[in-house]
């Protein structure tokens, strides 16, 4: 039973701190539109995301207006395309031509974001899995709100290493489309370690083939709540700081919990799960590293920095789990460079680097997320990135992520523009020295020792 102070108290959160619901996303499963005809397959498609998600601007709506809840964004998560696709693609272009129908679909029921534009190869690539991964610079340049991701590892399977390879070449390639626009279509692109099928967020979202035929799964996001949370226990020992962040995330998952199943229920769509992550937004009192400067740090990126996530992470997950009857995703802190304005503070101060981000993606909930880097950086250096995030998640049995953005023309000290929720980023400089040979070798990556549960 939610009583008056609840809600007057939530109704603060929202309207002095930040707080809002960051997605409502229906996951839908494509596996009864494979079709060998192309044109029928594309026609399945929309029909298919068209029908299901019909209703979802109008729901999110009408629960933003009832509740008071800002709902910011509508998406869709699809099965990945290289399954779907396989039977009636033959070339990249064939594929580029789902995603522009997964384009049209998004737009004509009013969703921000649609994701599953995907292959899963942490083990090996089929054909299918390599057209689609060769067509996604066709694709991204020519949708606005089509998103993608590869997942190259996992714990049990290792890390596809030609897979890697590709990938950075996939990402300048990328870059270099979009470069007129500062390579911004490269936001639209996730590699993963471990990447879990239920993700609400943007740009790893996709429905994965264990999910039922569509289902609801929200992310509802609120570091300036937590941030002032601990404003008022300033000095107080880790009990009490703990705590705090506790209570903190259990209101804030609560209020998730309760746009999922209203979702569920207005929709008619299953509730799948609540992503309780901490994901910040450019916005002055909305950054996961404010919470590190409140936590006591002067800025992110200062010794005890991973100490200081590791704790507000596992806090936040123990406060989460106990607050929503199914929790999934990602569920954590986000540590993205260019929607933080705290971390864009710590990298022009000199705070923070590429290494210590690496560090602290071992103790939250993704990986390096938004980074600009150099337009100049090779290929093969990228795919070191990408392989070294990889193997964090891979040997510690988490999801782990790379979003790199390689902005053409564009060098270390200057800045990039992204816009509203994306921010933007200084350039952040990159290790100078090779790794070709290592990443020229063919092959994966085994799993670990540890993999081996059974």
């Amino acid at each position: 039973m939610i009583n008056i102070f609840e809600v007057k108290e939530t109704n603060n959160m929202v309207e002095h701190e930040n707080l809002d619901v960051r997605t409502i996303t229906i996951g839908i499963s494509l596996l009864s539109c494979i079709d060998s005809d192309l044109k029928k397959l594309n026609e399945n498609i929309y029909n298919r995301i068209t029908s299901v998600a019909k209703d979802l601007a109008k729901v999110a709506g009408e629960i933003e207006a009832e509740y008071g809840i800002p709902i910011v964004n509508k998406r869709i998560s699809v099965t990945p395309i290289a399954l779907i696709g396989g039977a009636a693609c033959k070339t990249p272009e064939d594929f580029a031509t789902i995603a522009d129908t997964m384009d049209r679909a998004a737009e004509a029921i009013g969703a921000d974001l649609i994701g599953g534009y995907s292959a899963l190869v942490s083990k090996g690539m089929t054909k299918a899995d390599e057209m689609l991964i060769r067509s996604i610079p066709i694709a991204l340049c020519r949708t606005n709100r089509v998103c993608s991701s590869v997942n190259l590892a996992s714990t049990k399977t290792g890390i596809n290493m030609d897979a890697v390879r590709l990938m950075g070449e996939i990402l300048l390639e990328v870059a270099e489309r979009s470069k007129d626009r500062d390579s911004v279509d490269c936001m639209k692109l996730v590699v993963f370690c471990n990447a879990p099928d239920d993700n609400p967020f943007m740009a790893g979202a996709f429905h994965g083939v264990t999910e039922a035929d569509a289902v609801i799964n929200v992310g509802v996001s609120g570091p300036g709540v937590v941030k002032t949370a601990l404003e008022k226990v300033r000095g107080e020992n880790f009990e009490v700081l703990c705590e705090t962040i506790k209570k903190t995330a259990f209101k804030v998952t609560r209020v998730g919990q309760l746009v999922a199943q209203e979702a569920s229920r207005r929709l008619s769509i299953p509730f799948g799960i609540i992503d309780l992550s901490l994901a910040p937004t450019p916005a002055i009192g909305d950054s996961v590293a404010d919470i590190l400067c409140e936590i006591g740090l002067e800025y992110a990126g200062a010794p005890g920095t991973t100490a200081a996530l590791a704790m507000l992470n596992d806090q936040v997950k123990k406060g989460g789990v106990m607050a929503s009857s199914y929790v999934g995703g990602l569920s954590g802190a986000f540590i993205p460079v260019s929607e933080d304005q705290g971390m864009i503070d710590s990298v022009q101060a000199g705070a923070i680097t590429l290494e210590k981000l690496e560090a602290m993606t071992c103790v939250c909930s993704v990986g390096l997320d938004m980074i600009a880097i150099p337009g100049d950086t090779k290929a093969t250096t990228i795919s070191g990135m990408i392989a070294d995030e990889m193997a964090l998640g891979m040997v510690n049995q988490k999801t782990t992520a790379a979003r790199l953005i390689p902005v053409i023309g564009k060098g270390v000290g200057d800045t990039v523009e992204f816009g509203g929720l994306f921010g933007y980023a200084p350039i952040m400089p990159v290790n100078k020295y090779s790794c070709d040979d290592f990443i020229n070798r063919t092959g994966r990556i085994p799993a670990p020792i540890h993999s081996f549960k059974n």
